[in-house]
This record gives C-alpha cells, structure tokens and sequence, in this order.
C-alpha cells in the first residue's frame, strides 16, 4: 500500500525511527534502536505490543524491520518483515509499505485495514498536523 504525505522525505523517515515521532502515528509509547539489528518495541494499543529488530535503515529512503506481537503464538515477534520506502514526488513523499510473511489470510485483512488506518494518521502527523486520540487505544 502507498500514501502521499506532504512533507520531505527527511521528515517522514524520522517516524520510522524516533520514538517520540512513532508515537504520534502508532502506539502509545515505543521504544528504538534504529541500525541494523537494533531493537525495537512499540506498544501500539495498551493491549497488542510490536517487537523485533531493524533489519535495513537507509536515512530518507528505506526502513526494514521485523515484526510480530508480544505473547502471540500465531505471529510472535520478529515473524514477519515490515518494508517501507520513501520517495521524493516533488514537495511531498510516496510511501510505500510492505508487510510480508503474514500467517493467514485473515492476518492479511486484519494487517491491512490496521496499515490503512495507521498510514492515515501518518499522513496528518508527518505533514504537521495532529491526527489525535487514536480511537484503537484502549482506554486506561
């Protein structure tokens, strides 16, 4: 799936890889070492947390990293492979996000409407915007 977000792809790369950053789009408190074979950790929810590693970091091009939840026997982390790509189209960035390795079908449609919902909220926030309250997060 690909969105265009109006922003550098500069910009857009920082929320792949700054904590702070992926917070504003995904998970409500995360942690990452963004290098080949750093970890990270994203508490996406307050119920489903995303583990795994970096696998490839190319600044303002390319993010590849491992991904799979924490407890789940169906997809534990570091099962899948997340790809994301950045490219310059004018002002604005293209990105591209691949998600490979899904166990089902059904894992397919579920990854794919959370992609599109968090992808969404990217969108907002890289560009300077406020995507706010993540409706997805449980309520504490």
């Amino acid at each position: 799936m690909s969105v265009r977000i109006d922003a550098s792809p500069s910009t857009v790369f920082r929320y792949f890889v700054d904590p702070d950053r992926m917070c504003a789009w995904m998970g409500i408190d995360a942690t990452a070492e963004a290098r080949p074979g750093g970890g990270y950790r994203v508490d996406v929810t307050g119920r489903d947390v995303a583990l795994g590693e970096y696998v490839e970091v190319v600044p303002d091009e390319r993010v590849v990293w491992t991904w799979g939840f924490e407890g789940s026997d169906v997809m534990p982390p570091g099962s899948t492979t997340v790809e994301v790509t950045l490219r310059p189209d004018g002002d604005a960035t293209v990105v591209r996000l691949r998600h490979r390795g899904l166990p089902t079908e059904q894992r397919v449609e579920r990854h794919t409407a959370g992609w599109t919902h968090y992808l969404a909220r990217l969108e907002v926030a890289a560009a300077g915007g406020e995507p706010g309250r993540d409706p997805w997060v449980a309520v504490r």
